[in-house]
């Protein structure tokens, strides 16, 4: 999902909350509006500060209903009509629910005619506020801005339906790049050099007659270059497991979900990793500044380490955490010499760990066996270069050694700990580490984050056959 998309979306929760205090405040005044007086006298005292002040907090129950009714939802593009029916039966139950409240309080206010007209209002505000906002956002596709750009795969009369309909609707918020025939070589070259300059964010899979292996390669090239990866409905027949169909521009489209972190979970994992991290920082802010003396005074060095890693979607980050090696212990890992005579743990994985490794100072032995040395990634969480659960992030010249297969991690934000770090930590092969992360990748919940952070001071403590 494009960040515009994400930021729509989370903008119509508040626009919504403000349209139903707005249809609250003109049932208000309806009521007392001198036409309506004299056809039925106000027989009741309301002041508004106290209509208002509860107004405030009914305005949530609106809010409520329309998330449980799926307004919110992140799943693409909805028909006028279904978000119209939404609304409907949003804002109806909301006031079944406020008649139902005011049966056993009747102290708030007594006016059938304000909880009426705030109905109404309220059905009438919303489907203008979000119909302004989807104007807008159709206004900003026509000048280029938060469209999909879309590559199309295959030929045809399904391939030329799908350019006719997208050139054709400029609402979808699509827009094709170019076309090819089958996805070979040639085509994955040109594709490369695409995304290389930014020309793409979208695959769309338009042929029936690819063969399951030109897809299977098709879905690698997805993951490693970080591009969304869609079919239309019914013509694949190779597995894939995470997908979900969205109706765009009339026609169904299979959209593979290389992660279920989207949408509002992605928001709730950042406002999760921001609370967190910032609560830790400062619970444990007294261990980070001793420790931060003692490296100081124990060894010659800065006290950070910091190192260029790669996150979400390929892009390097400066990561840091406390020294644990001597000074320019890093430059070794470079020098033949000093790697011939060490006993290489992960040989054969793009990994390099060395048995005993002499470059470890004494306290760094110490804080690495607890790992106190990355305590400081917090800071990393907290301003969104990393995640507290999510895979492990690895240097440059790793990641260049990395398999296909290998670069699906690189899919969403690295993290302090993960599955790796709670099923075997160093123990685990890389193979099997990489496949942990990216179960974990397709099968995220909020449950699960919670359940490896309680699980990882027990991974930390437990002994390891690599330590």
């Amino acid at each position: 999902m494009k960040r515009s998309e994400l930021a729509i979306s989370v903008s119509l929760v508040p626009l919504d909350y403000l349209m139903v205090i707005a249809a609250g405040i003109v049932g208000y005044y309806a009521r007392f509006w001198e036409p309506i007086i004299a056809v039925r006298p106000v027989i009741f005292n309301l002041p508004f500060w106290f209509f208002f002040n509860w107004l405030l907090v009914f305005a949530l129950i609106w809010t409520v209903m329309f998330a449980l009714a799926g307004l919110y939802s992140m799943r693409g593009n909805s028909r006028a009509i279904d978000e119209v029916s939404k609304i409907i039966f949003a804002c109806s139950t909301a006031v079944t629910a406020l008649m139902f409240i005011f049966f056993f309080s009747r102290s708030l206010f007594d006016s059938r005619f304000i909880i009426l007209a705030a109905w109404f209002f309220s059905i009438l505000f919303v489907m203008l506020g979000r119909g302004l906002v989807r104007l807008i956002q159709r206004s900003l596709y026509r000048f280029g801005i938060g469209h999909h750009r879309i590559v199309i795969i295959g030929q045809g009369v399904l391939a030329k339906e799908i350019i006719a309909s997208f050139t054709a609707s400029t609402r979808s918020g699509f827009k094709v790049v170019n076309q090819y025939e089958n996805f070979d070589m040639t085509t994955e070259k040109l594709l490369f050099k695409l995304k290389a300059e930014d020309r793409f964010d979208e695959i769309l899979v338009a042929s029936p007659h690819l063969s399951a292996e030109m897809l299977d390669k098709l879905n690698d090239f997805s993951y490693v270059n970080h591009v969304e990866l869609k079919f239309i409905a019914d013509i694949f027949d190779f597995p894939i497991s995470n997908f979900i169909i969205n109706n765009i521009a009339g026609l169904p489209v299979v959209e593979v979900k290389k992660t279920r972190l989207d949408g509002w979970g992605r928001i709730g994992k950042r406002i999760f990793d921001l609370a967190i991290s910032a609560l830790l920082i400062i619970l444990l802010s007294p261990i980070l500044i001793i420790v931060a003396l003692i490296i100081k005074l124990t060894s010659e060095g800065p006290v950070f380490f910091t190192y260029k890693r790669i996150g979400e979607k390929g892009q390097p980050f400066t990561y840091f955490k406390f020294r644990s090696m001597v000074k320019d212990a890093h430059k070794l890992r470079f020098d033949p010499k000093f790697v011939k005579q060490q006993e290489d743990l992960r040989q054969g994985s793009p990994m390099m760990k060395f048995a005993n490794d002499p470059r470890v100072t004494p306290i760094g032995r110490f804080i690495r066996k607890f790992s106190i040395d990355e305590l400081p990634e917090l800071f990393n969480v907290f301003i969104g270069r990393m995640s507290l659960v999510g895979p492990r992030p690895h240097e440059i010249e790793e990641v260049a050694k990395y398999e296909n297969y290998h670069r699906r991690v690189l899919t969403i934000k690295p993290g302090m700990t993960g599955m790796a770090q709670v099923s075997g930590r160093s123990d685990l092969d890389f193979d099997e580490e990489v496949r942990l992360d990216v179960w974990y990748m397709e099968n995220w919940s909020m449950k699960l984050d919670l359940m490896i952070l309680f699980k990882t001071p027990w991974a930390v403590l437990k002994k390891r056959k690599t330590e």
